[in-house]
């Protein structure tokens, strides 16, 4: 079992529209309501494809409960956490070229109390010994900084490795205090963690590696259209495919997360998985997560130790 823990979820409410046109009446010609958050995303993609899955996530209000209601619709067993506020909802608008506009709430504010609740939540089911936790998304108010290295630490106590999605200081302070098995920056967002621009694979990797020496096992670095790279600390990695006209890129990064962390065997394999579920997932709409018929393994190739030369817009 994989445990997934959302501390910031949502509705995500996606409109589909022909072209979004900015200041004036637009009429959109499909909607979709899913389960919001990186680690939810990441328990659906899971159990879609077979894997067991358990997500824990703070909940309140109406909108919170028909987020547990869509949960359990989708088939992902849930830990609903009860907070006092009421759960966001988020706003997606999906153009037909592929463009996407994501409006998101900032979240209730979470007390002390509620955060120890979700904490404690979780180490409910550490005991259980489940294959990893997964942290993802960002933090609500009241959760400072720290609320990731305290679940790194906890599942430390435990033996079970901790996998990381995140940005900002969040991601800053967790990289910092060490004991993470993996974690999954965009390039943006590892970009802004080493403080320069990354332009090339060496950079990238380079970058990656900083992060490995202050206690991170490995880092999964995600693209977008160009694939992603597994940098390890002697070795690396990429895979990508031919390219894709996407309906929707929102949650394509956690479907990502997803077929790594699913995934038994080499680090090949994992990664080549991870792109695979990632490149199905753009192809749907809305959040939605691809079924195991979706994903196309032979259209992902895999080098070892790509040229650090090479630009990231030419992978």
């Amino acid at each position: 079992m994989i445990v997934t823990v959302t501390p910031n979820p949502s509705l995500d409410r996606a409109l589909d529209l022909d072209r979004l046109v900015v200041g004036e009446v637009n009429r959109a010609h499909a909607t979709h309501v899913d389960p919001g958050g990186k680690g939810l995303n990441v328990a659906r993609a899971l159990g879609r494809q077979g894997v067991d899955a358990l997500a824990v996530l703070p909940v309140g209000g109406a909108d919170g409960a028909q987020l547990v209601a869509l949960l359990a619709e989708h088939g992902v067993p849930a830990v609903p956490v009860p907070v006092a506020g009421s759960t966001r909802s988020n706003i997606t608008l999906s153009e037909a070229d592929g463009a996407t506009t994501k409006v998101n709430a900032p979240g209730h504010t979470l007390s002390g109390a509620e955060l120890d609740a979700l904490l404690a939540a979780v180490e409910m089911q550490l005991g259980a010994a489940p294959r990893a936790v997964v942290g993802a998304g960002s933090l609500p108010a009241g959760a400072g900084d720290s609320f990731y290295v305290r679940l790194s630490g906890m599942a430390g106590r435990y033996g079970v490795p901790v996998v990381l999605d995140t940005s900002g200081a969040p991601f800053a302070r967790a990289v910092r205090s060490g004991g993470l098995a993996l974690v999954k920056p965009n390039e943006d967002e590892l970009s802004e963690l080493v403080g320069r621009a990354l332009g090339t694979v060496g950079e990238v990797v380079t970058a990656a590696r900083e992060v490995i020496a202050l206690g991170t096992r490995a880092v999964l670095v995600s693209l977008g259209a160009h694939g992603a790279l597994l940098v390890h600390a002697d070795r690396t990695w990429w895979a990508g495919g031919p390219p894709l006209v996407p309906l929707s890129t929102v949650g394509a990064g956690d479907a990502t997360l997803a077929g790594f962390v699913a995934t038994p065997g080499t680090a090949a394999a994992k990664l080549r998985t991870a792109v695979a579920w990632g490149r199905a997932a753009v192809l749907l709409p809305g959040t939605a997560v691809p079924v195991p018929e979706q994903i196309d393994l032979d259209a992902v190739r895999v080098v070892e130790d790509p040229d650090p030369d090479l630009a990231l817009k030419e992978l």
